[in-house]
Order: structure tokens, then sequence, then C-alpha cells
């Protein structure tokens, strides 16, 4: 077996005096950059910290060095160990089991994702809800069905495998009854609204909730909109931005589905279970045809590309979101190399005006959403063109826009004003910090040069 992924130390009883980080990330704290931005230093004392790790740190200080500019630098030290510094929320065992859990929050909104299935307190929105299956706000906080959920315990499983090797875990706990319930899950999301004769189907889920937003709840009583038969396509009821979905098809969820449980396969394979390992791949196979044929549109401008979202009776939804899985993150998440053709054509819509949902502006310039709507760019979309991109130009531009747009507090926000940085949402976004510092590995990794630019000067957004 590799060495373990990183040596991990428990963190001390945390002291009475230890701010919320809700609260703490709001404020600015010295000592600052002393760069142009002069950025804050937003790591809580060690004995505040949900987490430490010896390997974090030691990477952290490495990579640190490779930085020149002061504020990137503050930027990556805030951002990179974030999750272990803030977001453990708690840590322990399963009930009767050796099994070690860990629950980790993203940040200051304190939902867990569908994958955890365990929430720390009710839900106040879900006393609105209309679902079914039933359920109770003490065990599940939110019941949004994104697939893209399912996607990440699968893409959680892959991770740990290929960096451990490790599969006496996957063989002695709950792995493989949990894998048997996705593919279960994403079977019944395959049923279109109407069946051969023209009666309409039964799901086994649906949502609405009482809400002023649309997009918090979702058409037909809770059933969506009319989904084709004959797709392949497994239906994603919300978007992982929380947003609903406007046709089911949800085409970059499906491609991370097929992706990584075509990879988590292997896992199945190494512990013995053949069956399920053949079951896992051709369902991926299968929906990875399923993508290709129905995914794919025509376009006057741009050629073939990858559509948003569809539903199987000529519908298609043309944009994209900032949230991960996008179509802007395909390769990141593996699905397709990034000089495929359909993607780069597909890239040059998704940056470009004619994508209803990126967001242009004097000061950042990037994919939003709905969730924040109209003239918020969200800097994690700026991080995910920087991880799909071999420009050099393209990654500068994006990198002095991220350091340039943090208001000082030298964390990475949701979203962003595109003419106000001081107009922002969330202090405390843990997954956008921690991609950060992927990202910034990642350049350590495949281009050092970049990150002994100097980042001090006004941005320019193209």
């Amino acid at each position: 077996m590799k060495a373990a992924v990183a040596t991990l130390i428990a963190s001390p009883v945390l002291a009475m005096n230890c701010s919320d980080y809700y609260n703490y990330a709001l404020e600015p704290h010295g000592p600052f950059s002393g760069g142009v931005y002069n950025l804050s230093y937003m790591r809580p004392d060690p004995i505040c910290r949900t987490f430490n790790s010896s390997i974090v740190e030691s990477t952290l200080n490495n990579v640190s060095a490779n930085i020149s500019d002061p504020d990137l630098k503050r930027l990556f030290t805030n951002s990179y160990p974030s999750t272990v510094d803030t977001a453990i929320k708690w840590k322990g065992y399963a009930a009767g089991s050796d099994e070690e859990l860990t629950f980790v929050i993203t940040g200051d909104v304190r939902p867990p994702p569908i994958e955890s299935g365990v929430s720390p307190s009710p839900n106040p929105s879900a006393s609105d809800d209309t679902v079914f299956p039933n359920y109770t706000n003490t065990s599940v906080f939110e019941c949004k069905y994104e697939l893209d959920s399912l996607a990440a315990f699968l893409e959680v499983s892959t991770n740990y495998y290929n960096a451990t090797e490790d599969f006496t875990f996957f063989k002695k706990y709950s792995w493989v009854q949990a894998v048997e319930t996705v593919l279960e899950v994403a079977q019944n999301m395959t049923v279109p609204t109407y069946q051969a004769n023209g009666n309409v189907s039964v799901l086994s889920y649906s949502f609405t909730r009482l809400t002023t937003r649309s997009s918090e709840t979702t058409e037909n009583d809770g059933k969506g909109n009319p989904f084709n038969n004959g797709t392949g396509l497994i239906r994603s009821f919300f978007r992982p931005s929380d947003d609903s979905t406007i046709f089911q098809g949800f085409i970059p969820a499906n491609m991370m589905f097929s992706r990584f449980l075509a990879s988590s396969a292997t896992i199945a394979e190494a512990i013995g279970e053949s069956d399920l390992c053949n079951r896992m791949t051709t369902m991926a196979s299968d929906l990875r045809t399923a993508i290709t044929a129905h995914g794919i549109v025509e376009t006057a401008a741009y050629g073939q590309i990858y559509a948003y979202e569809v539903d199987g009776y000529m519908g298609q939804n043309i944009m994209d979101d900032a949230n991960i899985p996008s179509l802007l993150a395909a390769p990141f998440f593996g699905y397709l190399d990034v000089n495929d053709p359909v993607y780069q054509n597909t890239r040059k819509l998704l940056l470009s005006a004619n994508n209803p949902y990126f967001m242009r502006g004097p000061q950042i310039s990037a994919i939003g959403g709905a969730h924040d709507g109209p003239g918020f760019a969200w800097p994690m979309a700026a991080i995910v063109r920087i991880l799909t991109s071999n420009d050099d130009a393209e990654i500068t531009q994006q990198l002095q826009e991220i350091v340039s747009t943090t208001d000082g507090l030298g964390l990475i926000h949701e979203s962003i004003n595109t003419f106000n940085v001081s107009d922002w949402t969330r202090q405390w976004f843990s997954w956008a910090n921690g991609l950060f510092g992927q990202m910034i590995l990642d350049l350590d990794d495949r281009k050092p040069y970049i990150l002994q630019q100097s980042f001090q000067g006004n941005v320019s957004v193209g």
C-alpha cells in the first residue's frame, strides 16, 4: 500500500475564546500581506483550528516558497488549508463499529451534502417542502435530488483508492451496499415522463417547496418538465448550485457520473465484486453513448457543442453555471481531454456573451449562475478556467482577477459584483477556497513559472 495520504494530528479541544469562523471571516486580521491589495491573514489560531494535518502544513510551506507575489501567496496561505482549519464539524467512529467518520461542512452554509445523509440540525426551509419518499429532517437536512451528489460519492471513492491503493476499507464496511443503492437510484431516474402507451410514469421521487424563487422548486407538482423516453440519460431534478434544472437531462452531472462510475468499477473488481464491476462499467459506457447522442448539439456559430441541459424532445438549454460539475469543468473531472474539439467549441461559447450567465465587468469576468443572479461572477468559475487552460496569458489574467477581488479579506467568495468588489456573497466558502488551493498546486506542477510572476498591477478585464 502506498504511504498514507496525510499524517493527521487531532486538534486540541477548542479554547473557549475561539470565535465562530462565520463571524471571524467577516473582519480583516493581521499580519497583512504587504502587497498592493494588502490581504488579511485569515487562518484561525492553531488551537482554534478544527483539524491539523502535518502534510497539509508541509505542502503549504513548500508551495508558498515558490510563489513570489505577496498577495497571491497570502491568498494561497488562507485558502489551501481552509477545510481542515475551519470545516471539520465532527470526527469519530460509527456506532458499534471501528469505521472512522468525518463530518465536513462547506462553510457558512451548514447543511451537509446528500452523500453524508446526516444533519446536525433541522432545516427551517424544509417545513415548506413536499417530498416523496417521506423523510425526517432530523436525519436528512435537504431533499433536493442532484445526480452530482451521487457522482461525488464515487469521486471520493476513486480519489481515495488511487491515492492509497487501499481496498480493505471498501471491502470491510458498507461501500458495496452504497454503490448498489446508487445504481438503483440512477436506474430509477432514467424513467421517462410518459410510457410507450401514453400513461404517465410513476416516479420514485418528487419535490416541491413553497417559495418565491422558481429555482427552489420544480414544475408539474414536483416531477419537473417532461423528459422523453429512450435518451439513456439519468434525470437530475437540481443542479450543483441547488437550483432546479429546466430540462432534467443535465449533461455535466451525467458526464461526472459516467466518469467516476467507470473509475470506481476498478474498486469493485479489486474486492472481488465482478458482477458489480460489470454493471458499473456497462452503465458508465451506456451513459457516455447517451451523452454523445443527446448532449451534443449543432450550432451555426460554434459548430458542435455540448448543451447544458436537454429533455429528449429537442429542448436544449445552452449555457453554463459556475458550480462543478459544469461543462467548463469537464476536463477537470476527467470526462474528456481539454483538447477535445467539441469541448473547445463549447468553451468558446461559454466564455462569451452568448452564455447568458457569463458575467462581465471592469473588476472580474467569469461564469455565474441563477443562484446569485445576473451581474455576479463566481471566482470558482475563474479557477476552473485556469485548471482547464494551457494558455499562459489566460491563466495569468484569471489569477490577477481573483487576487484583486477578495475585498481585502484574502478568501475566495462565492460570487462578486463584476463592477464592485465590495459587493459579494459568502465570506466563508470552503469549497471555493479548497479549489483555489488545488489550482495553485496544479500550477506549481505544470506551470511553476507563472507563480513567479507579479500580480500587483491593475486588473484589466477582457
